[in-house]
């Protein structure tokens, strides 16, 4: 059958030969009897039944058919569809946050006993989801580095059910050899969970590599806005959806119809603003890494990035994070964070503003020292999430507070 005799109301997701921009903006996409053009909000808890055995049938789940919307909704749902085609999945489970996604994916698929090693590099929230609340109920964690398999290897014991990674990583951008990891946890009879946030599906396909599990914090490159928070869990094993399909069901912490229409526009965009956004950071990353007042840039785009050559195999570009390490402290930092005009002060990224954060004090703050050390979050570290500004502005913008420290120290250089 012809695209062009499709009938009306079948969904597009089926169709497999339609190319990644195109399902971004039309796979999952089902038309109501009004014929929209646009996706639908289905802005309803609930749903009217014909009759009280298509009730009964429904809610056994002998007919399939929305219920409730904590786990039924059209647009939620449509959502669900084109963010799994985009990865290269088969089912996706959205939820309310990224942190709600992670959650899930952990509380439905372990149990009390079992033991999961992750990168001690993850986001803060998630070491301390891991660290402090998860094993108050009997999950066990070991943190290792994300570039050591020798770690990862010794770290597996019996009990082990999940390897766990970021990759790129926040705010440092350490890669993973996702391949080699993924033959790892599928040797010792684990699962491979891969947060995809800060490449997305343009950028990175961790199924294509071999991972059981992908999730995304939607309100990051997503949305692309900051205008929402959700999240999502995919995978392309039946089993594993109904698992986290039951958590979802039962637990309730569900994505927002309106929030799974934003995300759905912001799918629509997300090929063109990663790329804008990879292009500006490399441009970024190599000014500051030519710049006196930097100590170091981290950025895996850079040849001088430890994981260069292996991110440049598993990613089509390198993402809008750059890091780097000014000469001084959390003062000196801070000092250059707010000699900023333009640029947003806040934690968020992947928005279309660029961001500025000092993750020590922010994003990583709840952690302890110890724990900051081992994923390398000095004081000195700013993390820029690089936005859709013309790149010379935000050189600008960074340069009042970087020039203000290379000069003093070049003047008493030259007093010798």
């Amino acid at each position: 059958m012809s695209k062009r005799n499709k009938p009306k109301g079948q969904t597009l997701n089926s169709e497999d030969d339609l190319e990644f921009d195109t399902r971004a903006v039309r796979a999952g996409q089902v038309r109501t009897r009004e014929q929209e053009h646009n996706d639908p909000i289905f802005a309803t808890s609930s749903f009217v039944f014909d009759s009280a055995a298509q009730a009964a049938a429904r809610f056994s789940e002998q007919e399939i058919g929305n219920v409730y919307s904590r786990f039924t909704n059209p647009t939620v749902r449509t959502f669900e569809q084109r963010l799994a085609s985009l990865e290269g999945g088969t089912h996706c489970v959205a939820t309310a946050s990224g942190m709600s996604a992670i959650l899930t994916t952990c509380l439905a698929l372990l149990k009390s006993g079992d033991h999961v090693v992750a990168a001690h590099d993850l986001f803060g929230a998630t070491v301390s989801l891991f660290a402090n609340i998860l094993s108050k109920f009997g999950i066990k964690f070991t943190f290792v580095s994300v570039t050591d398999m020798e770690a990862w290897q010794d770290s597996i014991c019996p009990q082990t059910k999940m390897l766990f990674i970021e990759s790129p990583t926040n705010p440092l951008g350490e890669v993973a050899d996702l391949t080699a990891l993924a033959e790892l946890a599928h040797e010792n009879n684990a699962l491979f969970v891969v947060d995809n946030c800060l490449c997305t599906p343009v950028l990175q396909r961790p199924f294509e590599l071999n991972a059981d599990v992908v999730i995304h914090s939607a309100t990051k490159y997503i949305d692309g806005h900051g205008r929402c928070v959700g999240g999502a869990v995919v995978v392309r094993d039946q089993e594993l959806h109904k698992e986290l399909f039951a958590f979802l069901r039962t637990a309730g912490p569900s994505m927002s119809p309106f929030n799974a229409w934003v995300f759905l526009k912001g799918l629509e965009s997300l090929r063109v603003r990663m790329r804008a956004c990879s292009d500006s950071a490399l441009e970024l990353a190599r000014w500051l890494e030519a710049h006196p007042a930097v100590g170091r840039v981290y950025y895996p785009g850079l040849k001088s990035h430890p994981q260069h050559a292996l991110a440049s195999k598993q990613q089509s570009a390198y993402g809008g994070i750059v890091a780097f390490e000014i000469n001084g402290g959390r003062p000196q930092a801070w000092q250059v964070i707010d000699s900023t005009k333009f640029l947003s002060i806040t934690a968020n990224l992947g928005d279309a503003k660029t961001t500025i954060t000092h993750p020590a004090s922010t994003t990583h703050g709840r952690l302890t020292q110890e724990q900051r050390d081992a994923a390398g979050i000095r004081d000195s570290l700013i993390r820029v999430a690089v936005g859709l500004e013309e790149v010379d502005d935000i050189k600008a913008d960074l340069a009042r507070g970087l020039d203000a420290m290379a000069v003093p120290r070049a003047a008493r250089a030259a007093r010798g």
